[in-house]
C-alpha cells in the first residue's frame, strides 16, 4: 500500500511475532506498554480493545524527524481525501497543520479481524524500529479516535506497480537502467537492513510494495506478513502473494523445513523482470497445478536482449541470478551488494526525481 511526502500536493499510490511497540500519547499507560504478541491472537485482541475502550480519543506523539516533535489530536490533521481502501479500514492523505507536513494515516477501524490486526501490528512495529533505514517508509505518530487506531505513515507518491504499467503500457516505452538500477539497489539495502537488524524476512516483495516520490526516493513498505528468521530461517510456508513466490515456498515436495531470505531474491527477480520488461515473466495461472508445473518443474524465466528495451549484460546477469531456480545457488544479500550491476549504482549520481516527477505528471494529465 503506498504510504510521505511533506511538502507537494502527491498522488499517492497506496510465525513468530514479538511485539513491544511504544507508542505515545498523553492518555495515562494507554500505549506506552503495548502488548507482547505471544500469547495467541484472542489475548492480543482483548488487550487492544482494553486500551481503545480507556480512551476515545488519545494524544499522540508526532515525530517529523529527531528535532521536530508535536502532541496532536484528530482535530490537527485536515483531512485531503481518501487514497485507499482494505479491509481494515482506509488511508486517507492528511495535512498536519503546525509541522505544515502532508502525511498517509491509515485508519483502522476497532472491528478489524484478528488476523488483520495481527498483520497491522506487524507492519507498524517493522517501520518504527527501520527509522534509521532511508529505504524503508516512515512511521510518525499514531492515535486513537472513536476506539478506531490512526496511523501517520510517509507518504509517497506512487507504487513501482502504478508507475512501470503506465510506462509500458500508456507511454509504450521501458524505464531506463539507471533508474532500474537505483530501485534494485535501494530495495536490496531494505531487505538486508531487515535482515542482518531486525532479523527479519519481509515475504511479500513485489512491485506493488515499492514506492517512489518526485524527490526521487525509493522505499519499501508493507511489512505485515514479514516473518522472524529463527536460525536465518522462516517456517510460515504461506504468507506473501503467490505469483511472487520462489519454487522453494510452493514446493509440496520441499524436504527442508522451512525457507531463508533468497525466497525474497527469487521474488525480487521477478519483480526486477516484470519492471524492465512490462510483463508478468509466467503466463495466467488457472490452478495451483499450473502454478506449480510452471514455477516448481519449468524453467526459471530469463531476462533477455530485446528490441523494445536496452539493458546491459550486467543488469541481464543480476536479474537472472536472482531467478536460480536452486535456492542452494542463488545469491543472498551480502552477495547482491557486491554484483558489478550493484556497486554501479550504490554512488551514482542518477536524477531519479527529475525522471519519476515528469512520469508522474503525464500520469496526473492523463487521467485528468
Amino acid at each position: 500500500m503506498a504510504l510521505a511526502n511533506r511538502d507537494r500536493d502527491a498522488e499517492a499510490g497506496r510465525g513468530r511475532l514479538s511485539l513491544k511497540l511504544k507508542i505515545h500519547t498523553s492518555t495515562p499507560n494507554l500505549l506506552e506498554k503495548q502488548p507482547e504478541i505471544n500469547n495467541g491472537p484472542s489475548q492480543e485482541r482483548e488487550q487492544l480493545n482494553s486500551m481503545r475502550s480507556r480512551s476515545m480519543e488519545s494524544i499522540g506523539k508526532l515525530s517529523i524527524s529527531p528535532d521536530e516533535t508535536y502532541e496532536f489530536t484528530s482535530a490537527d490533521l485536515e483531512d485531503m481525501g481518501e487514497i485507499g481502501r482494505g479491509a481494515f479500514g482506509s488511508v486517507n492523505k492528511m495535512w498536519h497543520k503546525q509541522s505544515q507536513s502532508i502525511m498517509a494515516v491509515k485508519r483502522i477501524r476497532s472491528t478489524v479481524d484478528e488476523k488483520d490486526q495481527k498483520q497491522l501490528l506487524m507492519d507498524l512495529d517493522v517501520v518504527k524500529r527501520s527509522a534509521n533505514c532511508v529505504y524503508i517508509i516512515k512511521f510518525f505518530g499514531a492515535l486513537f479516535k472513536e476506539g478506531d487506531c490512526w496511523i501517520c505513515m510517509e507518504l509517497m507518491d506512487s507504487s513501482l506497480d502504478k508507475f512501470y504499467r503506465f510506462v509500458h503500457e500508456v507511454q509504450n516505452t521501458y524505464i531506463p537502467e539507471n533508474i532500474m538500477g537505483k530501485v534494485a539497489y535501494a530495495t536490496v539495502k531494505a531487505l538486508n537492513y531487515l535482515k542482518e537488524t531486525l532479523k527479519i524476512i519481509h515475504r511479500d516483495v513485489k512491485p506493488s510494495n515499492i514506492l517512489l516520490d518526485r524527490g526521487g526516493n525509493i522505499k519499501l513498505c508493507d511489512f505485515g506478513i514479514s516473518g522472524q528468521l529463527v536460525d536465518s530461517i522462516a517456517r510460515t510456508m504461506d504468507a506473501g502473494c503467490k505469483p511472487y513466490m520462489a519454487p522453494e515456498r510452493i514446493d509440496p515436495f520441499q524436504s527442508r523445513p522451512g525457507y531463508d531470505i533468497r525466497s525474497d531474491v527469487w521474488s525480487l527477480g521477478i519483480t526486477m523482470y516484470e519492471v524492465a520488461t512490462g510483463e508478468f515473466p509466467y503466463p495466467k495461472w488457472n490452478s495451483v497445478f499450473e502454478q506449480l508445473s510452471q514455477v516448481v518443474k519449468g524453467d526459471p524465466p530469463r531476462l533477455k536482449h530485446n528490441d523494445k528495451y536496452s539493458y546491459s549484460e550486467d543488469f541481464i546477469s543480476f536479474v537472472n541470478k536472482c531467478l536460480t531456480k536452486d535456492e542452494k545457488y542463488r545469491p543472498k544479500y551480502k552477495n547482491l551488494l557486491e554484483y558489478k550491476f550493484i556497486k554501479d549504482y550504490e554512488h551514482a549520481n542518477i536524477d531519479v526525481a527529475t525522471f519519476v516527477s515528469e512520469i508522474l505528471l503525464a500520469m496526473r494529465s492523463t487521467s485528468q
